[in-house]
């Protein structure tokens, strides 16, 4: 149980408490929220419960409160003392003790600390890149890739039951459009006069695709008609470039569960059973030839196609058949990650969701938006290689895997990011994965210098950690306490990115520690006073606990040398 699951079981007794004294009338009672104050002589933690019982009770809430507060035990097992604040808050200040013991827990907990049940083991699929096999993974899909495998292990680090799947678009037109690519550069390699408009893929990687089917099959393809050929072209460059996905993917740290071809919803009619479930309901109509789904019905702002006039199902067909597949897998809560020009599909996906009898929001979407690629604040020209964008290999080959993922973790996933190339590669404070990367590797050598010091890392039974009294020290305490609290609102909100503010503030507290020990001395971990040393190597190491598992969390590695 985390701090504010502590205070809620208090809260909660104690309205229980109120209800059978008669001061309270309501046996159910309203959701409140417990927060952190943003000024700290308001205590550790507040709630507005009394607030939100007053109009049911219709009392003052700074009648109910002390009321409230009657019935919480003060001492010094959890609160030192509770007050009234303001138009009825209620702030919680917490013992020392009770802050020292959940800290000492914290190393006993070592990698698992962090983790928790809340998800109870629900089923969720996670679906995120999901590029079109037509082309190389670029930037945007790079910070796709790290937001959904970010939110894919916190998910799982508070208990629920985490499918990842990359869902391949390897079906319709734009498939037939690649083969045509490559056959049209595969003849021009030969010395063939042909066109390659505008429309067909453009980019080095389709000639490579072109040569490679000349090394290996020579000119067997030159003669036949290119209805005969395509098949094979189109073939061998899907395989090939998801090849090419499938390692960049695995270069950059992330794995996929299930990679779902679209081509099985069509082998398996999964796409006609999801038309003739919607056609059931009555939820379809001709006109003009084609066939539409109402989606209007259920919130969208026009019906969508899904059968041409010419008897071909529509992407969003197929969409409709995928997430009838994924909800008949069994999964509760369905979250897609998403480019942000993808944005006005939500509605009509929600809208089929609804429409095969589901509650619409056991789909979610986050959108991801563009990566704006810098080089010491000048933006990077696009790539003369790919054709179009910069390359996810190329950002990773430059700067490194790590760099990368955190820089793309640094904010929220709908909100615009600058990328500076150079930044991430500084090992300095500028670049926020070397400062969080290096307070680890620097407490690494605090913890090797005590022991030729002959002070080796304490173990709990024979370290004070109440000799930690400086103000500063009680301040990184609460902070790692409050890590779980974090990571499962990192899980309930669905934002990754608050791991890494989490981390750079504590890594900030902590490097000011660390210098004003230096500096001043009365910080200074290693000391003269073997027993102050032991407590504050144990604090030392509990830092280090904590961004090892954030940083596990977010894919990035933790070196203990730098």
């Amino acid at each position: 149980m985390n701090i504010k699951e502590t205070i809620k079981q208090l809260i909660e007794d104690a309205l229980d408490n109120c209800a059978q004294s008669g001061f309270l009338s309501e046996k159910q009672f309203p959701p409140f929220t417990i927060e952190t104050p943003k000024m700290k002589d308001h205590g550790d933690y507040a709630t507005n419960v009394a607030m939100l019982m007053a109009p049911l009770e219709k009392k003052s809430p700074r009648k109910i409160a002390p009321a409230i507060i009657e019935q919480i035990p003060q001492n010094d097992d959890i609160v030192e003392k509770l007050e009234v604040a303001g138009p009825g808050f209620i702030n919680f200040f917490l013992s020392q003790s009770y802050w020292l013991k959940a800290f000492k827990d914290i190393s006993l907990q070592g990698d698992t600390y962090g983790r928790s049940h809340v998800g109870q083991g629900e089923k969720i699929n996670i679906e995120y890149v999901s590029a079109n096999p037509t082309g190389p993974l670029h930037i945007g899909h790079g910070r796709g890739a790290a937001v959904g495998d970010a939110l894919a292990n916190i998910l799982k680090a508070v208990g629920y039951d985490v499918s990842r799947e990359y869902y391949i678009n390897d079906a319709g037109n734009q498939m037939e459009l690649l083969g045509k690519s490559v056959y049209a550069r595969y003849l021009q390699l030969l010395g063939k006069d042909v066109a390659f408009p505008s429309d067909f893929y453009q980019g080095e990687y389709i000639k490579e695709i072109a040569q490679h089917i000349l090394s290996q099959h020579g000119n067997q393809y030159e003669k036949t008609s290119e209805s005969e050929s395509l098949p094979f072209f189109t073939s061998f460059a899907v395989d090939s470039i998801l090849r090419g996905i499938q390692k960049d993917l695995k270069d950059f740290g992330i794995h996929f569960d299930t990679w779902f071809s679209e081509k099985t919803l069509h082998k398996e009619k999964t796409v006609d059973r999801a038309i003739e479930e919607l056609k059931r309901k009555d939820y379809t109509y001709q006109n003009e030839g084609h066939l539409w789904f109402k989606s209007t019905l259920f919130g969208d702002d026009k019906d969508r196609v899904v059968i041409r006039d010419n008897g071909v199902p529509t992407y969003f067909a197929s969409d409709c058949a995928y997430h009838l597949n994924k909800l008949e897998r069994g999964f509760k809560r369905v979250i897609n990650i998403w480019g942000a020009d993808h944005h006005g599909y939500i509605p009509r996906i929600k809208a089929v969701i609804e429409a095969f009898g589901k509650n619409r929001d056991v789909i979610e979407v986050l959108l991801v938006q563009f990566v704006n690629l810098l080089r010491d604040g000048t933006p990077v020209a696009m790539s003369t290689r790919s054709g179009t964008f910069v390359t996810l290999r190329e950002v990773i080959n430059e700067v490194g895997k790590d760099a990368v993922k955190y820089t793309f973790l640094t904010r929220r996933s709908d909100a615009h990011l600058d990328f500076d190339l150079e930044v991430a590669k500084k090992q300095s404070d500028e670049n926020p994965v070397y400062y969080v990367q290096y307070a680890h590797a620097r407490i690494c050598n605090i913890i090797k210098f005590a022991e030729e010091q002959g002070i080796p890392l304490p173990q709990s039974d024979d370290v004070d950690l109440e000799l930690l009294s400086l103000p500063e020290e009680m301040n990184l305490i609460k902070q790692l306490s409050s890590y779980p609290e974090m990571i499962e609102s990192c899980a309930l909100s669905l934002e990754p990115h608050r791991v890494t503010i989490y981390l750079n503030e504590l890594v900030s507290n902590f490097h000011r520690y660390y210098h004003l020990g230096k500096l001043e001395g009365k910080h200074r971990v290693v000391n003269e006073d073997v027993e102050l040393s032991k407590s504050r190597l144990w604090l030392s190491n509990t830092i280090r606990i904590v961004i090892k598992n954030a940083l596990a969390l977010l894919g990035v590695s933790a070196p203990e040398k730098m």
